[in-house]
């Protein structure tokens, strides 16, 4: 429960980044689908740390993504929808100094199953 208590604040306390752009330590709420979180970043001498946390309102333990970003490099971060639906995700691109944050959608993607003789 107190897991659940820490992400509220943090997405209470994060601030909205202009322009999709982010400075160190300072949040940015998230939604992607029913999926909640917060990003932020801290400079590091290796690169940009980059924290996602996200949970799926009180349905799910949190899940955390962190990653180190040099220059031009990305990541994204996706959340399937429902069958038929796109999927929805979010870029997080460091350019230079700045880290950016957009929001897309995804490709719908094809549902891959095995044959039941596998």
């Amino acid at each position: 429960m107190y897991k659940y208590i820490a992400l509220a604040a943090l997405c209470a306390a994060a601030t909205s980044a202009r322009a999709g752009e982010l400075a160190p330590f300072e949040g940015e709420s998230i939604e992607l689908g029913s999926v909640r979180g917060v990003t932020y970043y801290a400079e590091s001498p290796s690169g940009y740390r980059v924290v996602t946390t996200l949970a799926d309102g009180g349905v799910s333990l949190p899940v955390r993504f962190e990653a180190t970003l040099s220059d031009k490099q990305r990541l994204t971060i996706s959340v399937p929808g429902r069958l038929g639906e796109k999927s929805t995700a979010l870029e997080i691109m460091r350019a230079g100094d700045k880290l950016i944050l957009s929001r897309t959608q995804a490709r719908e993607e094809s549902l891959v199953g095995l044959s039941p003789s596998e």
